[in-house]
């Protein structure tokens, strides 16, 4: 054992890496600090010292000097029976984690269900307890992006609030993989098609809506809106459509649901109603997550990208961060990031 590690207690100081590379401590502290106003000399010298002592240095400290504090959140605006229920959450969180993976910053988790959480969360936000956000699922009045941008914390939002977003943000191709859901549907001949959309203060769902609408003007069919339903993204919300879409429409031969979720919900009424997949009805849902696979039929179903979208979500934050200058008011555009979609057919349509 050393003669340092004796005197410091079994734990190397700045201090003594300082003195065993001859050079003063706050020189010994810019070259662990990556800065370049240093020699190679003298880099050398105190990237020796650390190896030989085995110096760790201080992560709380360094963040602190830095004015950082190394930590990210990831924040849901739903609460905790959807963030479980829905694999798209699970998949998004997957990714973020894959990306950050080999950084130092740590990722924190905060569910925003209600007034009170949101409250919290924007005071807890104003102390800048953290270096950036990655905020998921947005609806479309939801303050959390505009407190975001007043307090000047980086942030990237996953799904755009509108097609003239403000915050970078990371998305998928919703216009077009709904239509090319609908487009299938047209191309197996069906023609009495409803859609089960999302809630339509998500622009997502709003971009499901008109790609829905853009495959049926395509084809020569008209837009009607008793083939249209709200099911607010959740099982329950997708039965409730299904029911109200067979009593108005007990014509219907397919049905486009905005998320698989959704479409579960819908196939329980349809069960139920003596209709059978694809025979009767065909059903298209969306997510291509797991229940699309485990489903009885196996559930045609539009992918999205959902862990990569969690990856760029980081990456594109952790950029965001480094070049980070506060105060400064940026005049360029902010990343806009939309990744394709893919249509996977199986047995239900």
């Amino acid at each position: 054992m050393t003669a340092a590690r004796v005197r410091s207690g079994g734990r190397p100081t700045l201090e003594e890496v300082a003195a065993r590379a001859g050079v003063g401590r706050g020189t010994a502290s810019r070259v662990i600090n990556g800065s370049p106003r240093v020699s190679d000399r003298t880099r050398e010298a105190v990237q020796a010292a650390v190896d030989e002592l085995g110096y760790v240095p201080n992560r709380a400290a360094r963040a602190l000097a830095a004015n950082r504090t190394d930590a990210i959140a990831l924040v849901v605006p739903e609460p905790e029976t959807r963030f479980f229920a829905e694999p798209y959450f699970s998949d998004i969180v997957r990714g973020v984690g894959s990306a950050m993976a080999d950084t130092e910053m740590q990722l924190l988790l905060t569910l925003v269900g209600n007034d009170r959480e949101r409250d919290r969360l924007a005071q807890y936000l104003a102390a800048h307890r953290v270096d950036g956000v990655l905020l998921v699922s947005v609806h479309a009045h939801d303050p959390l992006p505009d407190l975001l941008e007043q307090l000047d914390i980086p942030a990237v939002i996953s799904g755009r609030r509108s097609d003239h977003e403000t915050l970078p943000s990371v998305d998928s191709d919703n216009l077009e993989g709904a239509r090319s859901a609908v487009g299938h549907l047209i191309s197996r001949g069906r023609r009495t098609i409803a859609h089960i959309t999302g809630r339509l203060d998500v622009y997502g769902a709003q971009c499901r809506v008109e790609g829905y609408r853009k495959a049926l003007a395509a084809a020569g069919l008209d837009t009607d809106e008793s083939l249209q339903a709200s099911g607010d993204f959740t099982e329950e919300g997708g039965r409730r459509a299904m029911t109200q879409l067979l009593d108005l429409r007990p014509d219907l031969d397919a049905v486009f649901a905005g998320s698989d979720v959704m479409a579960a919900g819908a196939r329980q009424v349809l069960r139920e109603r003596g209709r059978t997949i694809p025979g009767d009805v065909a059903l298209i849902g969306y997510d291509d997550s797991a229940i699309a696979r485990h489903m009885d039929p196996p559930l045609t179903s539009v992918r999205q990208p959902i862990e990569e979208m969690g990856r760029a979500m980081a990456r594109l934050l952790l950029s965001e961060i480094a070049a980070r200058r506060p105060g400064e008011v940026r005049t360029q555009p902010r990343p806009q990031i939309v990744l394709p979609t893919e249509l996977v057919t199986r047995f239900s349509s």
